[in-house]
């Protein structure tokens, strides 16, 4: 299915004009995926406007001049941003920075080398969010491949593939980054945040003080790509791990210095759990050991009399 011109998207829009939702796509050296990113995006078939915010970080490549080229075809739709120095590698987190340059009261995100499968995504979503305020996020399903095919499908499992409450995200719930729809509400980010790789978890617990969140099954899941150049998804186990453990031990410290206790309580155990995660299991043993003895000694010196 070719993705329609742009005459017809603003046919299909009516007399308005002003994006209802900003589409978010971050790119990086990703000449091989980006049209068909870009594509999934046009082929959406909604009844209100929206916008597709491209930021290409100081791309190696020829990303850059695949999204001129879909610029040059959609003006009035594709707002590309072109970087002459990387921002990943200088810690600035643009992605966050976006959302606040968004004109849409809802923001959809999906990065370069992912891309969208059902042209109705969107349009169920927003149609969602504008009948429900008491939610503030809505997600669905994906499928991860890489250039050999399917690695893991669905890519969501078990609790996961429900509703999540406001605690829920506060918690940080996990979900697949590029099936969410969300409310534009987050326009920056607290300083403990700051310098955090894995930015998505931060979003929904941010977002999760404003709403619940949705999962909509009806919707056909969006293709998660593994390849060597990901971010997140070809690093190491410990990696991934060490990545997750600074996100929640930098919530931890937000919630500690806003006054929410329980939630500064729960990122610390998640710490600690990814912790014990991190290392072997005979150093697991070796820890319990050492804990166990402590305790065992402070115990008997309670039992002992003074002398």
């Amino acid at each position: 299915m070719e993705p329609r011109n742009e005459q017809d998207l603003m046919a299909a829009w009516g007399d308005s004009r002003e994006p209802l939702l900003s589409i978010v796509c971050l790119a990086y050296n990703h000449a091989a995926f980006i049209r068909e990113t870009l594509e999934g995006f046009l082929r959406q078939e909604t009844d209100f406007p929206f916008e597709v915010i491209v930021h290409d970080d100081a791309s190696t490549d020829t990303t850059a001049a695949i999204i001129r080229e879909f610029a040059a075809r959609y003006p009035n739709v594709l707002k590309p941003i072109y970087q002459r120095e990387n921002q990943y590698r200088q810690g600035v987190p643009f992605s966050t920075r976006l959302f606040a340059q968004a004109r849409g009261r809802y923001i959809a995100y999906c990065e370069g080398d992912d891309y969208w499968t059902d042209p109705h995504k969107l349009q169920i979503q927003v149609d969602f969010l504008e009948r429900h305020r008491d939610y503030v996020i809505t997600y669905h399903d994906a499928f991860m491949f890489n250039s050999q095919g399917v690695l893991r499908s669905p890519h969501l499992q078990g609790k996961y593939r429900r509703d999540a409450s406001a605690r829920q995200l506060q918690q940080a719930r996990p979900m697949s980054t590029l099936t969410v729809c969300f409310r534009n509400l987050v326009h920056e980010l607290p300083p403990e945040l700051l310098g955090v790789e894995v930015l998505d978890i931060c979003w929904w617990s941010l977002l999760g003080a404003h709403g619940k969140g949705k999962f909509l099954a009806q919707i056909k899941p969006a293709a998660y790509r593994a390849h060597e150049g990901g971010i997140f998804s070809m690093r190491s186990s410990k990696q991934r791990i060490q990545m997750s453990m600074h996100a929640y031990y930098s919530l931890a410290r937000y919630y500690q210095r806003i006054g929410e206790q329980s939630l500064y309580e729960y990122f610390m155990v998640q710490v600690f759990s990814q912790a014990l995660a991190s290392i072997s299991p005979l150093s697991k043993l070796q820890a319990l050991a050492k804990v166990f003895q402590n305790i065992s000694l402070n115990l008997l010196r309670r039992l002992m009399p003074n002398t």
